[in-house]
């Protein structure tokens, strides 16, 4: 009887208590971040711009009918190859 009591005072806590504290612990993260990129800019989390990325004060206008382009990737080391080939030959047994 004591474990259907605690069940239903643990669902009740769940269905009711548990949406208003998370409602407040991430409406207060949420205005954090707001807050955070009024002042100053958002960075991603390592602290600092990423090269690549451009401030956007710093960036002109695009005249119309021309491509603005935000972000480059920095190119790898290894290329594919131009024509693929096929794959590697796997030989099997044919179960019944």
């Amino acid at each position: 009887m004591t474990f259907l009591l605690a069940l239903l005072v643990f669902s009740l806590l769940v269905r009711y208590l548990l949406p208003v504290v998370l409602r407040a612990v991430l409406g207060s993260f949420v205005r954090q971040q707001v807050h955070k990129a009024q002042q100053g800019g958002f960075y991603p989390p390592t602290g600092g711009p990423q090269p690549g990325y451009r401030s956007q004060a710093r960036q002109p206008e695009a005249a119309p009918g021309q491509v603005r382009v935000d972000y480059v990737p920095p190119k790898t080391a290894t290329e594919r190859p131009r024509e693929f080939r096929g794959g590697e030959y796997v030989d099997f047994e044919e179960v019944k």
